[in-house]
């Protein structure tokens, strides 16, 4: 490895990034009700073979071949819900917070799991037992220096939301967010700085596949030519409840005196390159980014780009963008930009002059880069490209708030984890990171990787594909005996942050 290496600026923010609903468990503990994430099995479930529902067996051959997750109407006796489980971070989070002290962290990234405070989400009070869990975990935190980085809304929203009002087309979810919004801001606001609304709400751009449809915005069962709309639709009110947490969190702050509080949307940034120097291929890749970052547009300027605007005109979509809807955002953009970065991607042309962008067609596989053994292109100088893209853009200070590699690894006899795939992979990716901040000059608060410690994977439920520098014994079926082991990436990351980043 290069021996180039930056040192960060002082308070720079080293951690790493989890999600409730992938490590909490105790999915029915303390009046938590059941979310999105509770009804959706996990991908290669034996439960499956044979022994579920007809309705749902149905689908298992192709279902287990891609390992996507089928959504049942309510949870099903006997069923496999590995986010009933996690890796029960619930009872074990001060164990837990306690290796990544010791890793050095400064930082750590959660979400409130919606459905601790609103078991439903339309109740008119919150659940007491709910919040008390989280002011149990801040306060740990802020104990052992660890700043709290937390997410409103990370594919955990009620399913009650979506089987009763059907998600995020209903504008009435946009009052049930905010309430639970003001809530938890006046409840965790003088200890929790660094907040976002909704994760990877950009991930709804692949709206020809169920779940980023499902977990973004709580839609299913929709007719497939009504998908694009029907994304657009719920993204915007999704946007203006984001608006107004923000306004929210701008009262607040001052509420609880915190003038530190600061309010993200948060995006899924994996770049789109065109696939040659053909022009063709060069406007696709131009209106395949726009077509995946306008959220973020949206968000940080506080207005819909107007090639959006003729698009939706041109598709007659019904969008119902009201003139308070527009005032709501034009006065409330965000604090700062949060984003997720994994990958890159390649499109090529369609001849089509509308370009009505999918990521299933016109893909490309990059011939410069490796890939994961998930088949995730490894693209670390991507993440210097999308900084600067993103700060020419949107012209707001960031946070990393995902960057991470998923791989098989194995518990040795004498309890060791060799992880050099995963050493070298962040390794390269902090070094680009350094590069844009060092050298380009761009404004970035932290680097909180996915993920601090083992846990179940959002797309597929499984357990074995493991991002963590904290190894977990547990399989995809939740056996083994829960022991947490320090890989090696462990300790490179601790050096690393010891030196603030300057040695890597």
């Amino acid at each position: 490895m290069a021996t180039e290496a930056y040192t960060m600026p002082d308070g720079f923010l080293w951690g790493a990034a989890n999600a409730a609903h992938q490590f909490e468990g105790a999915w029915d503990v303390d009046g938590k009700g059941v979310s999105i994430a509770d009804v959706m099995l996990a991908g290669s479930d034996p439960w499956l073979d044979g022994q579920a529902p007809a309705k749902y067996a149905a689908a298992t051959a192709e279902t287990l071949k891609n390992k996507h997750r089928i959504v049942t109407d309510q949870v099903e006796v006997n069923g496999n819900y590995p986010n009933h489980r996690g890796i029960d971070f619930f009872h074990t989070y001060e164990a837990d917070l306690e290796l990544m002290h010791e890793m050095g962290m400064n930082a750590f990234r959660t979400s409130i799991n919606w459905t601790r405070i609103f078991p439903n989400g339309d109740e008119d009070q919150p659940n007491e037992a709910g919040l008390a869990f989280y002011d149990r975990l801040f306060d740990k935190m802020k104990a052992l220096g660890i700043e709290p980085v937390v997410t409103l809304n990370h594919f955990e929203m009620p399913y009650h939301l979506v089987t009763e009002y059907g998600g995020w087309t209903n504008r009435k979810l946009i009052d049930f967010f905010v309430k639970y919004a003001r809530v938890v801001l006046e409840r965790y606001g003088d200890r929790v700085s660094y907040w976002m609304t909704h994760n990877e709400i950009n991930n709804q751009a692949q709206f020809f596949d169920d779940h980023p449809m499902l977990q973004n915005s709580g839609l299913m069962d929709y007719p497939e030519k009504d998908a694009e709309e029907l994304m657009y639709l719920a993204s915007h009110h999704e946007l203006v409840a984001s608006a107004l947490v923000v306004k929210a969190a701008h009262e607040i702050k001052v509420k609880v005196g915190n003038p530190n509080l600061q309010m993200a949307d948060m995006i899924a940034m994996n770049p789109i390159y065109p696939h040659t120097t053909n022009p063709a291929d060069q406007m696709a890749g131009a209106r395949a980014m726009q077509q995946t970052y306008w959220w973020g547009d949206v968000a940080a300027w506080g207005y819909y780009p107007e090639w959006l605007l003729n698009y939706f005109a041109h598709h007659n979509f019904d969008i119902d963008i009201t003139d308070e809807d527009k005032q709501i955002l034009a006065e409330n953009p965000v604090d700062y930009v949060a984003f997720s970065y994994y990958m890159s991607n390649v499109i090529g042309s369609d001849d089509n002059p509308w370009i009505d962008f999918r990521m299933d067609q016109n893909h490309f596989d990059n011939d410069y880069l490796e890939k994961s053994d998930w088949g995730w292109q490894i693209d670390p100088v991507g993440l210097r490209w999308a900084l600067n893209w993103m700060w020419d853009r949107w012209h707001k200070k960031m946070m990393i708030v995902e960057n991470g590699f998923g791989a098989y690894d194995k518990l040795e006899a004498d309890d060791a984890v060799h992880d050099p795939y995963r050493i070298k992979y962040h390794h390269d990716h902090i070094l680009n990171m350094e590069r844009a901040i060092a050298i380009d000059g761009i404004p970035v608060y932290g680097y909180l990787p996915w993920s601090g410690i083992d846990m179940i994977s959002a797309s597929t439920g499984e357990m074995l594909k493991r991002y963590g520098f904290i190894y977990v014994d547990l399989d995809d079926m939740g056996q083994g005996s829960a022991r947490r082991y320090r890989k090696d990436s462990f300790n490179w990351y601790s050096r690393v942050i010891a030196s603030n980043g300057g040695e890597l």
